[in-house]
């Protein structure tokens, strides 16, 4: 078990996947009847169980359910690991029902749960948490079928568990939080006032239990602070209301490492406080912001995380975005928005770069490095061990972590490690044209115009979040069909809406602003208007031009991103290598008969100013991409995109051998790559229930550090595909010396506008422009 139990320590994904083939191979050599089968079944499905709470992999879970069912049929009535194996299954059985909703998977839970009571005597060590078990399931079926009895039963189980759980015990703070839960559950379907005041009493009770410093006191202290609110609404006592939103104050000073609870109560506030139009809505945004950013910070770039940094920031800085508008705070509004969004990528490069910086500043920087990326590592591994209270240990180590970070703080070069970019700093990405922020929240929906020398300029947009969303949802179904019908006048009409409801108020502004005709600019749109092709919006009426006639647009997914991509700046006289990778016939997928031609017309467009490596075919394979991407700065890949929406960290392209997956280019350490032009298929689609996250193939290649990028908002035809190359790269040489990606933009520009009349609008605005 040495390498489950490492992995229960440090999550590293190959120790599980080996514990499972080990396993395997165990199960193998001992057939039915063996006297060891038992344990390597119960052993395969933990392990499948496990790899499924970090992968979220169906099968996995499946899996597990028939190993635990066939451990069970080994364990009968009276064996002594049957209390065991019943608890395996239902658990497993419970996290399947939560994952899809299967009401036979939650009742064959709970009849399970039953049973371990059943044979389970009083005193059992294992009581107080088969009854919560229990407890749990049947709150769970209440809330999906609202019979009473179940409630009334998991209310009556809670009591018995705290009856056994003496003041003392370390289970009692949870025991209370349950049945207070619970009491409150039945306050709402009943309307009984008592059920409501008990959980109160009952969450300050374990308010009482979890000190201040406690890892799980917030836990209690959101509950609260949401029942209080509630009985005010239900009876007018301000001092309800009062006393939940003092309660939420005392989150602004927790002296301990933010864990998942800190963040979620302090979204609570946020949420509480925009609700009841409280003054401590701004300071609740920056707390939940602040705690965002440490906890991330403590968490590592690992991708096993980033499932709780999608729960966590989903409308977050959107919604404080639109709080910080609202009280016209525009600066603080641009570095909030930074600071809540695309938090994977911003934590990956803002985490990456002063860590290598600080290692090489000197011995010094060097220990310091090291033992900060040791706390931290620490830190993590406190923060998964859940079964005892950690708080001391936590303590400890966030007093150790926070004195490094203040110790290299000090150190010359390194005032704000780790801490996020004022707005001074951000106001640097509009150095060469505006950059406008398009915001979604629930609360508003707002453009900011951000200039670079002068404050940002607010337009409000008359279109509230639902509309956006079923603006978004239209045209995402609408694209699914590009290629197999004309549907021309449907498109239109979104694009003229988008206009109407959208740009055209930015565009005003613009010129309002002096910004001129042929200027660039930059879009940064949020939430749903991240899958809209802002850059196409225009009325689409003779005599009036769309917005492709009055400004060059690129994209670009944080202010901070674009600041870092002007910052690297190629020198002059250094060689250029250009490598053209092309995969033609993929393992699996559809052959694409134009990809040949466009290499060639790569090579010959560009044979004037730099020599083009070209891999395709047979050589184009993941490792054989991966190396050529080591010695070359300019990259044209052409192949199928494969876009994940559900495990957006499983997006690919197709080479000869398998996928080129976004967790393999994001590996990679390439040195001073310029420019990717990616054609391919949906390169620039994300995540589904997050796209504001902005996990896709354009977004790797620009955050792995490509200055410029051209991807694909959806399907790419293969013969427009190699026009729409071919004019590229003759606009991005013309007559120069050298190749310049900060030409990308205007070169695509000028493609397009001369292949207007010979390709359809789907295709003259799939491509889009991201970086410098």
């Amino acid at each position: 078990m040495g390498l489950y139990d490492r992995f229960k320590q440090q999550g590293v994904p190959s120790d599980i996947n080996e514990f499972i083939e080990l396993q395997r191979a165990a199960l193998l050599i001992c057939p039915p009847g063996h006297s060891l089968r038992q344990i390597f079944l119960n052993n395969l499905g933990t392990g499948l169980y496990e790899r499924f709470k970090q992968r979220g992999i169906p099968s996995d879970l499946d899996e597990a359910v028939e190993l635990q069912r066939a451990t069970l049929l080994i364990c009968p009535p009276g064996h002594s690991d049957r209390p065991t194996s019943l608890n395996n299954l239902g658990i497993s059985l419970h996290e399947r029902f939560k994952q899809r909703g299967v009401p036979s998977d939650l009742d064959e839970a709970i009849e399970l749960q039953r049973a371990i009571l059943l044979i389970c005597t009083p005193g059992h060590s294992g009581q107080p948490t088969f009854l919560t078990n229990l407890g749990v399931s049947l709150c769970e079926r209440f809330k999906q079928r609202g019979v009473p009895s179940d409630l009334d039963e998991a209310i009556e189980l809670q009591r018995a568990t705290l009856l056994i759980c003496p003041p003392s015990h370390f289970s009692r703070p949870r025991a209370l939080i349950n049945i207070g839960a619970s009491l409150y559950d039945r306050s709402m379907q009943q309307s009984v006032p008592s059920d409501l005041d008990e959980a109160i009493e009952l969450h300050r009770a374990a308010l009482l239990l979890y000190p201040h410093g406690h890892s799980a006191r917030s836990l209690s202290l959101d509950g609260l602070a949401l029942y209080l609110r509630d009985r005010f609404e239900q009876r007018g006592a301000s001092s309800d209301l009062d006393e939940a939103f003092r309660l939420y104050a005392q989150l602004s000073h927790i002296p301990h490492a933010v864990s998942r609870m800190d963040l979620t109560a302090a979204r609570s506030w946020a949420i509480s406080a925009e609700e009841t139009n409280h003054d401590s809505v701004m300071v609740a945004y920056q707390t939940a912001l602040k705690f965002l950013d440490q906890h991330v910070t403590m968490l590592s770039s690992s991708l096993r995380y980033f499932h709780i940094v999608r729960v966590a920031t989903v409308s977050l800085a959107m919604d404080a975005f639109s709080c910080s508008v609202r009280h016209g705070a525009l600066t603080t509004a641009v570095e909030m928005m930074e600071q809540g969004r695309a938090v994977f990528w911003t934590h990956l490069a803002r985490f990456r770069t002063p860590l290598d910086e600080l290692s090489m500043s000197g011995d010094t920087g060097a220990a310091l490095a090291e033992e900060f990326k040791q706390l931290s590592s620490r830190l993590r591994v406190a923060f998964d061990r859940s079964t005892e209270d950690p708080s001391p240990q936590i303590r400890q180590l966030t007093k150790q972590w926070e004195d490094v970070i203040s110790r290299i703080r000090m150190l010359p070069d390194f005032p704000r490690f780790l801490l996020p970019p004022l707005f001074s700093d951000l106001q640097k990405s509009a150095e060469e044209g505006p950059v406008i922020i398009v915001n979604a929240s629930r609360y508003s929906c707002d453009a900011l115009i951000i200039l670079s020398s002068q404050d940002p300029v607010h337009v409000p947009l008359h279109i509230a979040r639902t509309e956006v969303s079923e603006l978004s949802s239209e045209f995402q179904s609408l694209s699914e069909q590009f290629g197999y019908s004309n549907h021309l006048q449907k498109l239109v009409n979104i694009l003229r809406k988008l206009w109407h409801e959208v740009v055209d108020s930015v565009v005003q502004a613009l010129k309002e602003s002096k910004v001129p005709h042929g200027s660039r600019i930059w879009w940064c749109p949020t939430a749903e208007f991240t899958l809209l092709p802002l850059h196409a919006a225009g009325p689409y009426e003779k005599k009036k031009d769309n917005l492709s006639d009055i400004y060059i647009s690129s994209y670009t997914p944080t202010l901070a991103t674009l600041v870092r991509a002007r910052q690297q700046v190629s020198g002059d006289a250094s060689p250029q290598h250009f490598v053209a990778i092309g995969q033609a016939k993929p393992t699996g997928a559809k052959a694409l008969e134009y990809v040949a031609p466009e290499l060639a017309v790569v090579a010959q467009h560009l044979a004037p100013v730099v020599s083009v490596t070209s891999l395709a075919d047979g050589d184009a394979t993941v490792q054989g991409a991966l190396d050529a991407l080591n010695n070359n700065q300019w990259l044209h890949l052409a192949c199928h995109g494969m876009p994940n929406r559900q495990q957006p960290f499983e997006s690919s392209f197709a080479m000869r051998d398998g996928p080129l997956m976004i967790k393999d280019v994001i590996r990679s350490d390439w040195q001073n790559p310029e420019f990717a032009f990616l054609s391919a298929c949906h390169t620039t689609v994300g995540d589904e229930k997050n796209p504001d996250e902005s996990i896709h193939l354009a977004a790797a290649m620009q955050f792995s550090g490509f200055r410029s990028v051209i991807g694909s908002m959806w399907s790419v035809d293969d013969e427009v595909a190699r026009q729409v190359v071919s004019a590229f790269y003759r606009n991005l040489v013309d007559g120069s010396v050298r190749l310049e990606c900060t030409r990308a933009a205007v070169a695509l520009h000028k493609a397009l506008k001369s292949l207007r009349k010979k390709i359809t609008l789907e295709q003259q605005i799939v491509f889009v422009h991201i970086g410098v």
